[in-house]
């Protein structure tokens, strides 16, 4: 089976050019077993003999629909709930007290998740909200959770983890904001009525228009060159009001980058000028 399927150079090349000219994943050699052993299921399912005709079979228009399952099968989802959670503290102890005294004529806050993956990240964003002290009541705050992998976005909607996913929750908010059901953690209606989840490419047109006052783009760039770093920070500048918040991985930092925002705190930025 492992021949059949053997992953030549120049598909190799080509599935690496298609997935950074559409998503600007970067593929280097060392992603080469990861990619051949996560799309050695779509020539099974599609009943083809080698990558030759899967390579061939996205290069027409009969593929587009398989293109979708082509990047969620080269992107890597890994999160957890709480996952840095000196951002979260930092979110409830210093950014949301401060936007509401700054936004207190509009009572709006709006907050973005980039890359948001299976959905940790949103919801526990709303959980260290809801669990500041601060009353919401009168207050217009959602979250945007979006991510480019569409299976991730549809399990992400529905709110149920297994009971391991979920051991990243301190007991106190589990307690608060979540049920069991037939073992499984289900977040509850307050978590989810501040979050919209979609699926969003973030090098095509975004169709929000913002602005958002804090945006959370952990450990997705790290998969993208420095020219498609550039840009989309750049475009996460023009769509952060003046002063707004933007917070990147552990791995990550905008040294070299762009000079649009500026260092507050551990790989958090805040944007410069207008």
């Amino acid at each position: 089976m492992e021949e059949e399927f053997a992953l030549q150079d120049r598909d190799f090349r080509t599935l690496s050019k298609l997935v950074m000219d559409t998503a600007g994943i970067v593929l280097s050699e060392r992603k080469r077993a990861f990619i051949h052993g996560r799309l050695s299921r779509r020539l099974r399912a599609l009943g083809l003999n080698n990558f030759s005709q899967y390579c061939k079979l996205l290069e027409t228009s009969d593929g587009d629909s398989e293109l979708r399952n082509f990047i969620n099968a080269v992107t890597t989802n890994h999160t957890s709930f709480f996952r840095e959670s000196h951002h979260l503290d930092h979110l409830a102890r210093v950014i949301l007290p401060e936007l509401m005294t700054a936004n207190s004529d509009t009572r709006r806050i709006r907050i973005w998740s980039a890359g948001c993956s299976s959905g940790e990240e949103p919801y526990s964003i709303a959980m260290a909200i809801h669990n500041s002290g601060k009353s919401l009541a009168g207050w217009d705050v959602k979250i945007l959770a979006t991510d480019l992998d569409t299976n991730v976005i549809a399990h992400a909607a529905r709110g149920i983890y297994d009971a391991e996913r979920a051991e990243g929750i301190p007991a106190a908010m589990k307690n608060r904001f979540t049920t069991v059901q037939d073992g499984n953690v289900v977040m509850n209606d307050e978590l989810c009525d501040l979050i919209t989840f979609a699926h969003l490419n973030l090098l095509e047109r975004w169709p929000m228009s913002g602005p958002f006052d804090v945006i959370f783009c952990r450990n997705v760039v790290i998969y993208f060159d420095k020219p498609t770093q550039t840009r989309l920070f750049n475009r996460y500048a023009d769509i952060t009001k003046p002063d707004g918040w933007l917070i990147v991985g552990h791995s990550e930092n905008l040294l070299g980058i762009t000079d649009r925002f500026e260092l507050v705190g551990r790989t958090i930025y805040r944007k410069v000028g207008p």
